[in-house]
């Protein structure tokens, strides 16, 4: 049994949440569900997809938690023809010295922007599989560590648009979460055009904490208190997915890992340090709904992931009685 959290330890990673949430807000306006679930990712050390139509803000959601964090970033813009070497790095063969030197790639930052993942090759995506997974990357036999924290964020069109790939069930499994980043509300969208008149709302963010303080706060959210009663209500909900009858790929174990690790991530962000099971409800759809793969039967029907999802949550009975503990940080 991994030892709980101290109470500054956990204001500490409160606090943070909530300045991370600040800073992204004033950039990603009227989207406060997007910006809730990206810094969640974050503290929860996972990696988050973005996905929607061009021109919403992806992008410019993850610069500015880039930005917010004040580490190392790298930029990879995905396209047709991207080689897995422009993703990972390549070995130069010198001359001089007859020997090999590595050459890191844009992968080696504490935050990866991967934008329009899809528009690669399912090659070119595998590069990231184990970057996402191991932390670290193997090139001609030498393995390279990650920087700590290391988070991609990826950004995606509809499959279905020109030039688009399907992401492969690896790939995605390896993403904590998806968002979906919708268009603003009129007020929000008319608030936008004013500000970037005159500015880049991108030019006034700055850091509010550091890439060593993600690191710390990612351990202090795994160590967060999660009763055995909502371990077991995840596993439920886990393979209840794997039991439907509308899908033909269900959740996987990891998938559970890390919707128990991301509602950890957003009870310090509510300033609790234990894991509710509305926590857990919550990340539901952003955690699993990308992973899973409709049935045949579910096609012909018109039935969505998400439709069988809800059912999932309104048949998988909520654990009762003791879940918390008595700590609770002050708001």
């Amino acid at each position: 049994m991994h030892s709980l959290p101290a109470r500054p330890e956990v204001e500490a990673v409160t606090h943070t949440a909530r300045a991370l949430t600040e800073s992204l807000g004033d950039v990603v306006r009227g989207r406060p569900a997007l910006v809730r679930l990206t810094v969640s990712v974050l503290l929860a050390g996972g990696h988050l997809l973005l996905e929607d139509v061009p021109g919403v803000g992806k992008t410019t959601t993850a610069k500015a938690l880039a930005q917010a964090i004040g580490g190392q970033v790298g930029r990879i813009q995905f396209t047709p023809d991207l080689l897995p070497g422009d993703v990972t790095g390549v070995s130069i063969y010198h001359t001089e010295t007859h020997d090999l030197q590595f050459r890191p790639g844009p992968v080696f930052a504490h935050v990866v922007i991967a934008d329009e993942i899809n528009r690669a090759s399912p090659k070119t995506q595998s590069a990231l599989l184990e970057c996402m997974q191991e932390r670290q990357v193997t090139v001609d036999g030498t393995t390279h560590p990650l920087p700590d924290p290391f988070m991609v964020v990826a950004t995606q069109n509809p499959v279905g648009m020109d030039g688009t790939y399907a992401l492969p069930e690896a790939q995605r499994d390896r993403f904590m979460a998806r968002a979906m980043v919708g268009y603003p509300d009129p007020e929000d969208e008319l608030d936008m055009l004013e500000r970037q008149e005159v500015a880049d709302p991108l030019a006034s963010v700055h850091p509010v904490t550091s890439a060593a303080e993600i690191a710390h706060h990612s351990t202090v959210v795994r160590r967060i208190y999660s009763a055995p009663s909502i371990k077991e209500y995840v596993v439920a909900l886990v393979r209840a997915t794997r039991e439907h009858p509308m899908l033909r790929l269900g959740a996987s174990p990891r998938a559970g890992i890390q919707l128990l690790r991301a509602a950890k991530a957003v009870a310090v962000s509510d300033g609790r340090d234990h894991v509710l099971p509305d926590d857990v409800q919550e990340l539901v759809l952003p955690v699993l709904a990308h992973r899973l793969l409709p049935s045949a039967d579910a096609r012909l029907a018109g039935s969505t992931v998400t439709e069988t999802l809800t059912q999932v949550l309104a048949h998988v009975p909520v654990p009762v009685g003791r879940t918390k503990r008595a700590l609770r940080v002050p708001v």
